[in-house]
């Protein structure tokens, strides 16, 4: 693979990390406060290991793929004259 063909994936992985980050910060938050009682649920649940990983695989599922979603939207892309098409 040429680094000129590396480079979207760079991209692309670099904005996960991004999403990943803000959900494990997101989840963080949420069991801290307790919002929603989701702590006490999952702690009160006789093995709770499975109840914060499937919380947890859903917010980087979701925070990473906006992520990445965003950082695909948001590259510019300017037409010869410098005018924008609408």
């Amino acid at each position: 693979m040429t680094p000129k063909e590396k480079e979207p994936l760079k991209f692309l992985a670099q904005h996960l990390c991004y999403g990943l980050a803000a959900g494990a910060t997101f989840g963080g938050l949420v069991l801290a406060t307790d919002l929603g009682h989701i702590r006490t649920l999952a702690m009160d649940s006789p093995n709770p290991a499975p109840v914060l990983i499937m919380l947890f695989l859903g917010l980087f599922v979701t925070f990473g793929s906006v992520a990445m979603g965003v950082g695909i939207m948001g590259l510019a892309r300017d037409d010869e004259d410098g005018n924008d098409l609408y």
